[in-house]
């Protein structure tokens, strides 16, 4: 793997999702190699470098390609039934509804130990996990593109990030699922904290809301996104570009009141 990212890392970047699908989740550092790839003709800006403009930067309004099919886990066959259609999203990210479909997502993402299915990443859990994951990459991407539809550039958009229906599907997995569910969740996001681009930027502006949003009253959820940031980064280097800078800004900013 470390040979395919230094020889070939384009193949990796465009099939990441594929990868984190079936790496299991205590995998840290397999998982990091694999997000920490980048294509070969950029140059990635210094995580480290003082009062660095991460909006500014030019490849972050540039989408990266991904290859894997991951809405096959979000579409009905005879052989499988998912716990969310891609049509049920589509239909709350345009009409901002119903509530009711919001309010169930949580616990549709949970199934039951008996039901027939493959196991997960050669793991038992009651969470569908590669429906999170898809799920996960399926809103933001079409939230990336309701924003862009809309003329509103990305790195300027962060009140359009917030103020969305996606934000609120997000925040309602934040605050609804229990601890088990709300891991696999916000892995599922820090997945894609990868090298600059649109993604790396829209996910760390969504896991950065979470925490603050959590500041009230829910301080679980808060040590949560610690944990899954901090975990991949006390491992051995690489470590991905957008979980740095993502880290940085959390424990900087005064906002978050992280210390």
């Amino acid at each position: 793997l470390l040979v395919r990212l230094h020889v070939f890392p384009e193949f990796l970047c465009n099939y990441h999702f594929s990868f984190c699908d079936v790496v299991h989740p205590t995998c840290i550092q397999l998982r990091n190699v694999i997000l920490s790839s980048f294509p070969r003709h950029m140059r990635l800006p210094d995580p480290f470098t003082p009062n660095l403009k991460v909006d500014l930067l030019p490849e972050i309004t540039q989408a990266p390609q991904i290859l894997s099919q991951f809405t096959e886990h979000l579409t009905a066959s005879a052989n499988h039934q998912p716990p969310v259609l891609k049509d049920e999203i589509d239909s709350f990210l345009t009409h901002w509804g119903p509530a009711s479909w919001l309010q169930e997502l949580p616990g549709r993402l949970a199934t039951s130990l008996t039901v027939d299915r493959p196991a997960t990443m050669g793991m038992e859990s009651k969470y569908d996990l590669q429906a999170i994951n898809a799920l996960v990459l399926y809103v933001g991407v079409s939230a990336i593109s309701r924003l862009q539809t809309g003329s509103v550039e990305l790195p300027q958009a962060t009140a359009s990030i917030v103020h969305s229906p996606a934000m609120d599907i997000f925040h309602e997995l934040a605050c609804q699922l229990d601890i088990e569910g709300r891991y696999y969740f916000l892995n599922a996001l820090a997945n894609h904290l990868r090298y600059p681009n649109n993604h790396t930027h829209y996910f760390s502006c969504v896991l950065l809301h979470l925490f603050a949003e959590a500041k009230a009253n829910q301080e679980i959820i808060q040590e949560q996104i610690t944990r899954v940031l901090l975990e991949r980064l006390i491992v051995n280097r690489p470590h991905p570009w957008g979980l740095l800078i993502t880290f940085i800004e959390l424990v900087k900013n005064p906002w978050y009141e992280f210390w």
